[in-house]
């Protein structure tokens, strides 16, 4: 823990000595200075704001594609289980006939064993 902390409070004492050489050093005045950086910090609360107001929307369109997507979903379900039910009320009665035929035919092949058996 002793030699995190000084390194973190090395870290810190370059920074400041850095700082303090960058404003000695710099090629602008003191006002100049200043000036820049109020004008720095007005242009990132400028962007703070867009982000935030941007966010917002985001947030409002998310919502409201959300209530969309719900409602759309529910009529695709709808429409779907109309379709299923439309598709088994127009296959039964193929269904029972195909049922019948079938029925007939195993009849027919009886019908045929029995008589190649009586024929034999």
């Amino acid at each position: 823990m002793g030699k995190s902390k000084s390194l973190l409070l090395g870290i810190l004492a370059g920074g400041v000595v850095s700082a303090a050489a960058v404003l000695l050093s710099a090629p602008q005045s003191g006002k100049e200075t200043r000036q820049h950086i109020k004008s720095y910090t007005d242009d990132l609360k400028h962007s703070l704001e867009n982000v935030k107001k941007n966010g917002k929307e985001l947030s409002q369109q998310i919502a409201h594609a959300t209530k969309e997507g719900a409602a759309l979903i529910k009529d695709l379900s709808i429409d779907v289980k109309q379709s299923i039910e439309s598709w088994k009320s127009t296959i039964e009665p193929h269904q029972r006939n195909i049922q019948l035929y079938l029925t007939q035919i195993e009849e027919r092949l009886k019908e045929l064993e029995e008589q190649t058996q009586s024929a034999e």
